[in-house]
């Protein structure tokens, strides 16, 4: 597939996950069919129904000078962890381009839950007096985006799209669109997320949302399994960065994929609960193809959502059987790394272009028998293990609470 000069390319990638502390040994332990999940030992957890995550692998501490990540949330740590990583992986530091010129959008769906919630029991335990001057700047919302902006010296902008768990790869459609209107040169985006504490995990758990296969973590998050019973929460990170094709030309760089194109819709249907038929979805996703300039039968894989939800799960196998059809290949890594909430779209994104670079399909773990949904048994959903396949075009969407759609394609550059 041909790539204009004013293409917008991914020259960097940066990860750090339930599966491996960067992109290299997180995309083997995909491969090989390994499991971030695990079941939690603490006296908090034992009256929870829901007694499973997917922590990193990796402490993101360990990895930063040790000043800096106490004055960082978790969710910020790993941002910049993964980001770090992607701007050495795609040599943008060499690159002879102005700092004004430098852009950052990195996701979260929730934030510096941790600081918060910690802070809230300094505050109520020791008094006012006691909570860190720093509570405010690790807590809130855009603080990973600020974060990672000051980390390689962004000041073209630091933008923090928060739309749950779309949140990952509505950064990457905000960047696409920073090159593309030419406001910036380089723009590093993606997603964070490390919200593994009791509150959030009796929300999660209130709203029936979790899975509670707790005596087999590593088989709990099966997407769209007959028997699935809800998502696992993960915490991580992933980074891309991205800029024009000219440029990426001109210096040299590897080139993992073209971004081809994107789509944002919204539901208008429930605060949570997604269109029954992926409606929505199924928009969004054909609002990507159109700005690709592709259509369905040149789309080869789909990265799906898939969260291991009874309703999402086959609302979003309608919605990709009606927007590509039933010859895609598709999969759904949540069943080994659970669900990143606002790191997901970026890390899937992730390893969607994985998957372009090395022709391959990962298999979705713990599908053992699909559900009985016409959609689910229509579509070619790759399980057991990887599928080596030829294709030049693939999808990932994403999905998130208060109904929002992002979809996005990408192409061998």
């Amino acid at each position: 597939m041909s790539t204009s000069t004013s293409d917008v390319v991914v020259t960097g990638l940066g990860a750090t996950t339930p599966l491996g502390g960067d992109v290299a040994s997180t995309w083997e332990a995909l491969l090989a069919g390994r499991s971030g999940v695990s079941r939690i030992t603490d006296d908090w957890a034992k009256e929870y129904p829901a007694q499973l995550v997917a922590r990193m692998a990796s402490d993101p501490v360990e990895q930063l000078d040790r000043v800096r990540a106490r004055r960082l949330d978790r969710s910020q740590q790993a941002a910049v962890v993964a980001a770090q990583e992607a701007w050495e992986d795609s040599g943008a530091a060499q690159l002879d381009v102005a700092p004004e010129r430098i852009a950052v959008v990195f996701g979260t769906g929730i934030g510096g839950a941790l600081t918060l919630l910690g802070q809230d029991d300094v505050l109520e335990e020791k008094g006012p007096k006691r909570v860190s001057p720093f509570t405010i700047p690790m807590l809130m919302p855009n603080g990973p985006a600020a974060a990672v902006g000051l980390a390689i010296g962004a000041k073209g902008g630091v933008h923090a799209p928060v739309s749950a768990c779309a949140s990952g790869a509505e950064a990457i459609r905000w960047g696409l669109d920073l090159l593309r209107f030419d406001r910036a040169d380089v723009v590093l985006v993606g997603g964070t997320e490390a919200c593994i504490h009791p509150l959030p995990m009796a929300g999660f758990a209130a709203m029936r949302a979790m899975s509670t296969r707790n005596d087999e973590p590593e088989r709990a998050s099966r997407p769209f399994d007959k028997a699935r019973d809800g998502f696992v929460l993960g915490e991580g990170s992933a980074a891309l960065v991205l800029e024009r094709a000219d440029s990426a030309k001109s210096r040299g760089a590897t080139v993992y994929a073209r971004v081809a194109g994107a789509g944002a819709t919204a539901d208008g249907y429930d605060l949570v609960a997604p269109h029954p038929e992926g409606e929505g979805a199924a928009r969004a996703i054909g609002a990507a193809l159109r700005d690709a300039g592709l259509s369905p039968s040149d789309i080869g894989h789909v990265n799906a959502h898939a969260t291991s939800t009874p309703v999402g799960d086959t609302a979003e196998a309608a919605a990709i059987r009606s927007s590509i059809g039933e010859h895609v290949l598709v999969t759904a890594t949540k069943s080994q790394t659970g669900h990143l909430l606002g790191a997901a779209g970026a890390l899937e994104s992730v390893f969607t272009i994985l998957a372009l670079r090395d022709q391959i399909v990962p298999a979705t773990a713990n599908l053992d028998d699909p559900d009985d949904d016409a959609a689910v048994q229509a579509l070619d959903i790759v399980r057991r293990e990887p599928r080596k396949a030829s294709f030049s075009a693939a999808v990932n969407d994403s999905f998130g609470f208060g109904g929002h759609n992002i979809a996005l394609v990408f192409t061998t550059a």
